[in-house]
């Protein structure tokens, strides 16, 4: 569904006049909804079980209109055989002796066949897959995850409004939102951050062992989906409870060893030994990341904002030059703060895609009580730590709205938070919030689908989801040698395989200028040989003929 920004901005504009002229209208039928939402809120754990069905049963229903999503992204294809690799009960593949065509983007190929990214989101997958589709395993995650921010948002507000948040961010981010509709992540890590920032309170108001232990579960899941972010985001954490425990109302040492210490300790241990083996076995170290490996080998443009550039690498594709010596040199150039005004822009223009992507029109309304958000005691964590890790995020010249995933409970917390402000808001003897917050509430219902269904980055990889299915259904394997054009957009990659490369019914593999295919046509002379014109309009499935 497609609708403006300019249309909804009017739309949102229009009923926060409405709930000013009239702040009670429509109390006839939305007071009883709120009461029974107050009754409902009460009972906390049926409350999380029926958000996270209604996520995922709203977003299955909704299959006859928006079907199972295909991979547009590199990334997504990464995490994919990420998936598909430990769906076959492998931590990593061997290399391939014919990867020169088989090599592509954000995958290792030595000293091991595997995604370069931490295995978390490639568990989820890997969980859909043995359920029939990797999407099922999106499905299960962003659920989960808006049962995560609930019981979150429970620790620090009141059932009430905390029921409310979660409803807010089931609407924005369970069914509409990339997260869900593309296999790029993000529900899993904003799933750890809701259990570290949940537990905290918990914690404190009186240790147990089950919600310490759902907080170093919690810090497990960053460390395996998003490492810098998730560090960055527990520091805050790790700071307010070494000073609970150290303080005057923290209970004796004999009570908060067992209870609070020792089970934090205990997942992060295994945790440690976890990472050190999974690295061992894809990359030979136990502290040799894949995600390194990868950056070694291929990638020149820099990463964090004290970086330069690295010294062009040789290549033997057009794509991988086109991508990694131009395409990511001046993305990072861009984001990176190399001044002043530069720092600026770049904040502003990172600031401009997490609130598009978040907030939307009709959540930034509750921005209008951040005064009284800064000055809250209740969330004054919140404040500092979203604060802190905003500022730190902005170190890596990269950004996407899920690299923020972990900070996801934290700023619905804060959002619920203003909204309890505004709700008490008098205007000349009338409660004009009461009418705000309706508002908002009734535009997240009316404009949710009206959001950003996907970020539709590479359409015409349509077409190899459709090459894909008719080769399925044709008897034999089959060697797809995909060609280029001069002009390739190198972000629009067709090269990516299954875990099992040899015994896949399909492999995709590279043409490579002044490189002859002779080997690769040998190695798989046993498969029906087809070429894809990637980049004809439309694109075009055709058998090898052995022209170049």
């Amino acid at each position: 569904m497609k609708v403006s920004s300019q249309l909804v901005g009017v739309f949102v504009v229009a009923a926060v006049i409405v709930a000013l002229v009239t702040p009670q209208a429509g109390s006839r039928f939305l007071r009883p909804v709120e009461q029974f939402g107050v009754r409902l809120a009460k009972r906390k754990s049926l409350s999380i079980c029926l958000v996270v069905l209604a996520t995922a049963l709203i977003r299955v229903g909704l299959l006859w209109l928006y079907p199972i999503p295909f991979p547009q992204v590199h990334d997504e294809f990464s995490y994919l055989l990420a998936g598909d690799t430990f769906a076959h009960g492998r931590l990593t593949n061997p290399p391939n002796p014919m990867y020169v065509y088989l090599d592509t983007f954000h995958v290792n190929q030595h000293p091991t066949y595997m995604s370069k990214y931490p295995p978390a989101q490639g568990a989820v997958l890997a969980l859909g897959q043995l359920l029939g589709n990797p999407w099922i395993g999106v499905v299960f995650s962003v659920a989960l995850m808006s049962g995560a921010i609930l019981w979150m948002l429970q620790g620090w507000l009141p059932p009430e409004w905390a029921l409310l948040g979660g409803i807010l961010a089931v609407l924005r981010l369970g069914i509409f939102s990339y997260w869900m509709n593309s296999y790029w992540g993000g529900a899993v890590a904003a799933i750890g951050g809701a259990l570290v920032v949940g537990a905290l309170p918990r914690a404190m108001r009186f240790p147990r062992a089950r919600d310490t232990g759902l907080l170093g579960l919690g810090a497990a899941i960053l460390a395996n989906s998003r490492p810098f972010e998730g560090l960055i985001f527990c520091i805050p954490v790790a700071a307010a409870l070494m000073m609970w425990l150290s303080g005057r109302r923290s209970p004796s040492w004999s009570a908060t060893v067992p209870r609070v210490v020792l089970p934090v300790i205990a997942v992060l241990a295994a945790t440690i030994v976890f990472m050190g083996y999974y690295n061992w076995r894809g990359t030979g170290h136990p502290l040799l990341f894949p995600y390194v490996v990868n950056s070694r080998a291929y990638i020149t443009a820099p990463d964090w904002v004290w970086e330069k550039a690295k010294a062009p690498l040789h290549y033997l594709n057009p794509q991988f030059d086109a991508y990694y010596s131009h395409w990511s040199i001046q993305i990072a150039l861009e984001g990176k703060a190399s001044s002043i005004p530069k720092a600026f822009h770049v904040i502003l223009s990172d600031l401009k895609v997490y609130v598009g992507f978040l907030l939307w029109a009709e959540l930034c309304l509750p921005l209008l009580a951040l005064p009284w958000i800064l000055t809250d005691k209740r969330v004054r964590f919140l404040v500092l730590q979203f604060a802190f890790c905003s500022f730190a995020f902005l170190l890596c010249v990269w950004f996407e709205p899920h690299y923020t995933a972990p900070l996801t409970a934290t700023a619905f917390a804060l959002l619920v938070q203003g909204m309890r402000h505004i709700r008490h808001w008098q205007l000349r003897g009338r409660v004009i919030g009461v009418g705000i917050t309706r508002a908002i509430v009734l535009c997240a219902f009316l404009l949710a689908p009206a959001h950003r269904f996907y970020m539709n980055l590479q359409p015409q990889l349509r077409y190899r989801a459709r090459f894909a299915k008719e080769l399925n259904a044709i008897p034999g394997n089959h060697l797809v040698v995909v060609r280029y054009s001069s002009d390739h957009d190198p972000n629009a990659e067709w090269v990516y395989n299954r875990a099992d490369i040899d015994r896949a019914k399909i492999v995709w593999a590279r043409g490579i200028p002044d490189i002859s295919l002779e080997p690769l046509l040998n190695y798989y002379r046993d498969r029906d040989v087809w070429v894809v014109k990637a980049d004809s309009v439309p694109p075009q499935l055709l058998p090898y003929s052995g022209a170049p």
